[in-house]
């Protein structure tokens, strides 16, 4: 059998039932948030069961952003949310994919690692999944929280499951397990609470008896329900802790967990004492926003609106502003295909008082893009674009201002006489998934210009997710045009931002500030963007200038 676990961190397996897309992220995050504000060190661990290595070439539509961290890992998005509740640290080694594990034994196979042993998923599998667990519990924390994606029944989750199931046996004193499931509200609102029932039995079948049940639920359960939910599961009724619904905002989910005592739980279990706890940036956030008289409206024209999660840290990042100005955001997601012309354009923009163009990949909605943004820059309309943000608008520029009609990107038209983007020399024999610039990187910001007013800084780091880059022939002509190079990248001198010199606000960026923002310290340029946003929306003559110019 496998080799012995040896536990001398405190571990938190938590599971879902029932149905993915429960909430378990938030739920674990939540939980971060509590223990660290006990002041306990923490760390957090994602498992995916996928078969794919990382999550960097899944589709936006069925899996929802790319979260990457400082040393360039792509990551399932539910890392954003640890990094928006908690402040536990984030790297490669905090996310583990079924293709990870498989890869790792199969090429210890190959290599002679296991001496001519039938390699088998217990203890082969279960004992790599254990060793990266316990790799994350090597830093310097307490207790180490580990999501298992999916839902418990699932053939790809068992491996996962079982490991926990060893940890806990192995000393079941500091590992325990935590069980998010559905208490569906049935349509003469009686709330149910079978599948929950199904689904612990599911669990207890594999192994492992819950310590403690999240029950999402439309709203707080009553105690006669926790009763009953407790009888059924084998689990104390102050061990079943409500998970419902928000009215606000996520960012409440610590302090409703907390009026249920589930940080007490949780360390009582751990057999941890249970020191003071602060909870003031969590109610200082949710005061604002429930305050907030003033309301800024953004359209944000995107490849993947249609998926709620495409462009999740990007909508936390607008929010964390808004939350800034003392403000609520009213979001308007727009399809950017749906966008048929330019006059289509101006008439589904023109309520908007700031407009952001997110990243993306491929040629599908980029004319539509273009349009977006001749429209902002026209009309003096605050704009943001974010990686292919940045591209659409120096190809619209490149194409509207200088005259080179068939500019555009050699992604999108590698034939194309007059590119404004493309791969750099180093690229072109490379495999695609090795010509990505990904992780965070040094950037050298420009004297005088709207981003270096932003940062105050001259340095900065931030993060990148992409492969092309704009063409240094044409920067030249942007400066005499009115467009400005606004940062480049500190070694290879490529182009970090763009911004319009005669405009209210109108920048492009290359990396990706949405991975830094936190709502307690929202990211400079989301909270400069819709501080701007708010301005114009608070000033009716100045918008009714601009608006005139609407069709040049």
């Amino acid at each position: 059998m496998g080799k012995p676990i040896k536990v001398d961190k405190k571990y938190i397996f938590v599971s879902g039932g029932v149905c993915s897309s429960l909430g378990k992220g938030i739920a674990t995050a939540s939980l971060g948030s509590l223990l660290e504000a006990h002041g306990i060190k923490i760390a957090i661990v994602k498992i995916d069961p996928y078969i794919n290595v990382t999550a960097g070439s899944m589709n936006p539509f069925q899996h929802g952003e790319v979260y990457v961290t400082d040393d360039g890992a792509e990551t399932d998005l539910d890392l954003g949310n640890y990094a928006r509740f908690t402040v536990a640290p984030l790297d490669s080694r905090n996310s583990i994919t079924t293709g990870q594990i498989y890869m790792e034994v199969i090429e210890g196979e190959r290599s002679g690692r296991y001496l001519g042993e039938t390699v088998q998923v217990i203890p082969h599998i279960t004992d790599c999944i254990i060793e990266r667990i316990r790799e994350v519990g090597a830093r310097d924390v307490e207790i180490v929280l580990v999501e298992i994606g999916g839902t418990v029944g699932d053939i790809e989750s068992i491996p996962f499951v079982e490991a926990a199931r060893q940890m806990i046996q192995e000393s079941s004193q500091s590992v325990i397990s935590i069980h998010l499931t559905l208490i569906p509200l049935i349509s003469n609102d009686e709330l149910k609470t079978k599948p929950t029932q199904h689904s612990v039995k599911e669990l207890r079948e594999i192994g492992v008896q819950p310590d403690i049940l999240m029950c999402r639920a439309p709203h707080i359960l009553p105690l006669e329900l926790r009763k009953k939910i407790a009888l059924f599961t084998n689990v104390a009724v102050e061990d079943v802790i409500s998970a419902p619904d928000v009215e606000e905002s996520v960012y409440e989910v610590p302090l409703i967990f907390y009026q249920q005592r589930l940080d007490k739980v949780v360390l009582n279990k751990l057999g941890l004492k249970s020191p003071t706890i602060d909870l003031s940036n969590w109610e200082r956030i949710v005061n604002i926003h429930r305050s907030a008289t003033a309301t800024v409206t953004i359209a944000m024209v995107g490849k993947y609106i249609d998926h709620s999660d495409s462009y999740k840290s990007v909508e936390e990042s607008l929010w964390h502003g808004a939350l800034a100005s003392n403000a609520r955001l009213n979001l308007v997601r727009i399809e950017s295909t749906k966008l048929v012309d330019f006059e289509d354009c101006a008439k589904m923009l023109k309520e908007c008082s700031g407009i952001i163009l997110p990243g993306g990949f491929g040629q599908r909605g980029v004319e539509e893009m273009i349009h977006t943004v001749r429209y902002a820059r026209i009309n003096n309309v605050p704009f943001f674009g974010i990686c292919m943000g940045m591209q659409i608008m120096a190809i619209e520029f490149a194409r509207n201002v200088l005259g080179l009609e068939d500019a555009n990107s050699a992604e999108m038209d590698p034939t194309c006489t007059h590119p404004v983007t493309t791969l750099v020399n180093k690229q072109h024999d490379t495999p695609l998934g090795g010509i990505m610039r990904l992780g965070r990187e040094h950037i050298t910001l420009q004297k005088d210009t709207l981003i270096h007013s932003i940062y105050n800084t001259l340095k900065i780091e931030e993060r990148h997710r992409h492969r092309y880059e704009i063409v240094s022939d044409l920067i030249p002509s942007f400066h005499e045009s009115g467009m400005r190079v606004s940062a480049y990248s500190t070694q290879a001198h490529l182009v970090e931002a763009l911004e319009w010199s005669e405009h209210r606000w109108g920048l492009g960026i290359q990396f990706h500030p949405e991975f830094l923002s936190r709502p307690h310290t929202p990211h400079p340029l989301f909270r400069s963007f819709i501080a701007n946003a708010l301005h114009l929306q608070n000033t009716p003559t100045s918008k009714s200038d601009i608006a005139s110019v609407a069709y040049p």
